[in-house]
């Protein structure tokens, strides 16, 4: 196999840090397919334009999604990447592999496609990239074989994601692991046979530091929290304060809500229990001070994605607090997330994630409508406008608008 010059791909090489190039010419050197892409992309950054389009579906027998179609826009200049189809393998919770998995991976995608992966893809899966549409079915049934399942895509539910959750981190307020893994068994219907407006995504982070991103790109985000009050040990405060850790700088000041307070005498936290808004940050510095309540769960918010018809949006909370019992089965976030969905398969749009149709139709009439109860959590900021008035139908018993506002 001739190999062709890359000079501005060789660009990426240099430097300290690992290059994709590296990669894909390791791969060349046995696939064609692989040296073809190197071909291709030299091509594209030197016409600054990409040579690759979408067009047909592709898939194996009974699923609806899974595989995504790549084509080359001149198949005659490079055969071997006429169809360079993308392949997306549901990952294990929490990233948790063995070697003789990740070989097993890898020899099996060598067996039928470039060789070329991506761990991981932006929803969690194994993304294998580049195989024939021959090759498709061929790559299922083997991998099915071997355990596997395929990924997420088109408009379904996206491979559900979670942090490392218990299995190594500390800070994980419920089982995130068997949360994914558990979620992902419910609802394999809706992942594998695309039936919504869009696309939606669930993501599982166990605290507050939300290692998956899913406040920013995820339809329903799941937020490990607690409901008391922090747990406090003074006797470690005191040993923060002999090491010169700079309590009242570095963490009383920086609280967003101000709920702490140091005392450099006594060398000693309180806590205004009720303006803590378990943002984690004072855990994160003084572990070994300070942790989590005992009654723990999460926080459940709903709307978070990229730019598609709307601008970019963060997700809100919807339910401040939720029990995620693997005893029960998850049983009432299921029956939530199922009356989320069916709501917005009744009033999305085509393209139309969650967030877009709530901002669209309004909170209040979702809220209504999934039977969500108002509560103060779901206020961005308090009402500004004096002119606008509410029916008794449109308040709950509490006196508040069902599309959260402060009356």
């Amino acid at each position: 196999m001739t190999e062709k010059k890359t000079p501005l791909l060789d660009e990426l090489e240099k430097g300290k840090w690992p290059s994709f190039v590296t990669e894909i010419k390791r791969a060349a050197a046995k696939n064609a397919a692989s040296a073809e892409l190197l071909e291709v992309l030299e091509r594209s950054y030197a016409e600054r334009r990409g040579h690759w389009k979408h067009g047909g579906i592709v898939g194996v027998r009974g699923y609806g999604g899974g595989v995504i179609g790549r084509y080359v826009d001149e198949p005659q200049t490079y055969p071997n990447i006429a169809e360079f189809h993308t392949v997306r393998i549901n990952q294990p919770s929490g990233f948790f592999y063995n070697t003789k998995t990740l070989r097993t991976i890898c020899d099996l995608w060598e067996k039928h496609g470039s060789g070329l992966t991506n761990m991981h893809g932006s929803t969690g899966d194994i993304i294998l990239l580049g195989c024939k549409t021959e090759s498709i079915q061929p790559i299922f049934d083997d991998y099915s074989e071997a355990g596997f399942d395929l990924g997420g895509s088109g408009s379904c539910l996206r491979t559900t994601n979670c942090c490392v959750g218990p299995g190594r981190c500390e800070f994980a307020c419920y089982d995130t692991l068997e949360a994914c893994y558990n979620i992902t068994n419910e609802f394999m219907d809706e992942l594998h046979r695309p039936m919504w407006p869009y696309k939606s995504k669930i993501k599982f982070s166990g605290c507050a530091n939300d290692c998956t991103g899913a406040i920013a790109r995820a339809d329903i985000s799941v937020i490990g929290t607690w409901r008391d009050t922090l747990i406090i040990d003074q006797v470690a405060v005191k040993e923060y304060a002999a090491e010169k850790f700079p309590i009242k700088s570095q963490v009383c000041d920086k609280c967003p809500t101000k709920c702490l307070t140091y005392n450099a005498e006594t060398q000693e936290l309180a806590i205004v229990a009720e303006d803590c808004t378990r943002c984690n940050h004072c855990i994160n510095l003084m572990p070994k001070a300070i942790r989590a309540g005992n009654e723990k769960g999460a926080t459940i918010l709903v709307g978070g994605k990229s730019t598609i018809v709307q601008s970019a949006f963060m997700s809100s909370v919807v339910v401040p607090f939720m029990k995620m019992e693997v005893e029960d089965d998850f049983a009432e976030f299921k029956d939530t997330v199922r009356r989320i969905w069916e709501w917005w398969d009744e009033n999305g749009k085509t393209r139309e994630r969650i967030g877009e149709t709530i901002f669209r139709i309004g909170m209040g009439k979702f809220l209504t409508e999934t039977e969500i109860p108002a509560v103060p959590q779901q206020v961005f900021r308090p009402r500004a406008n004096p002119y606008v008035f509410w029916n008794q139908d449109d308040l709950d018993h509490s006196g508040t608008a069902l599309d959260g506002s402060a009356l």
